[in-house]
């Protein structure tokens, strides 16, 4: 199956992000791509972290879900849309919901991000809970590739990745981390963490980032990626927006998994 890791820098104007996840989707189809995976906040980065209350969705009603669905119906495309806010039933925090859409324009799964992030070095600091509310179920769909075959896929957020135990009650082939990781901690931890993920659940990771200088003055790390389930980074865009292509290959999947079969040798 051909996927597609989707790099962008988004900015404050929902229009403007809209626009250009079009134009990189439009570009994963072209060459190919079955499934491709938007970044988080794909369709806006504010000015500071409440303004995403503002654009907080409810379910099947809103601008960014009738974008995600109809162009996955006319590009007959499986879409991962990052992260959008999502309405609670309290107004001062919202959900940090990554979406997934069938080639018919479906909404087929809803994943909450689980782990929000929390981070002050003195000189940066962020603290995601003082305006989303933390999701609670880990979640998993299957995806049919035109060759007929079906992947398990796992869906995790940014801060997620950090948390080995949500991967390995996934149980997936496929792992998607749609982030807007810090350009701090992206430098450090983001390529290092992201091959763990890989090497320990014998999986495939899509990596879908923010990369670059946006608007409210923060910086992200980028470096969006494909890896298969030895570790091997198969594409990787390092910044700026751009698509990153990469077939994934089930054969491939199970002979790593046959030839050292970790997953079967636990015992904790």
């Amino acid at each position: 199956m051909k996927v597609a890791a989707i790099q962008m820098v988004s900015g404050i104007s929902l229009d403007a992000n809209l626009s250009a996840a079009r134009a990189l989707l439009d570009q994963a189809a072209h060459c190919g791509a079955e499934l491709a995976v938007l970044p988080e906040y794909f369709c806006f980065m504010g000015q500071n972290d409440a303004d995403k209350l503002l654009l907080a969705e409810t379910a099947g009603l809103g601008t960014v879900q009738d974008f995600l669905s109809d162009t996955a119906r006319e590009l007959k495309l499986w879409i991962v849309g990052g992260t959008l806010p999502m309405a609670t039933e309290d107004p001062t925090h919202a959900a940090n919901a990554s979406l997934v859409y069938s080639p018919k324009g479906e909404c087929v799964s809803r994943y909450d991000k689980i782990h929000l992030f929390r981070y002050d070095n003195g000189r940066e600091s962020y603290d995601e809970a003082s305006v989303l509310r933390a999701g609670e179920t880990p979640t998993v769909f299957d995806c049919p590739s035109r060759q007929g075959q079906s992947w398990r896929v796992g869906m995790s957020v940014c801060y997620d990745l950090r948390f080995g135990e949500l991967y390995r009650m996934l149980a997936a082939d496929l792992l998607l981390v749609p982030a807007a990781f810090t350009h701090t901690t992206g430098q450090a931890h983001w390529e290092v963490l992201l091959r763990a993920r890989a090497i320990e659940n014998q999986a495939y990771v899509i990596a879908s980032a923010q990369g670059g200088n946006h608007e409210h003055g923060r910086r992200t790390w980028g470096h969006s990626m494909v890896i298969d389930p030895w570790g091997q980074v198969m594409a990787l865009q390092a910044e700026g927006p751009g698509v990153v292509l990469a077939e994934l290959d089930m054969a491939r999947l199970h002979s790593v998994r046959e030839q050292l079969p970790a997953l079967q040798h636990r015992r904790l």
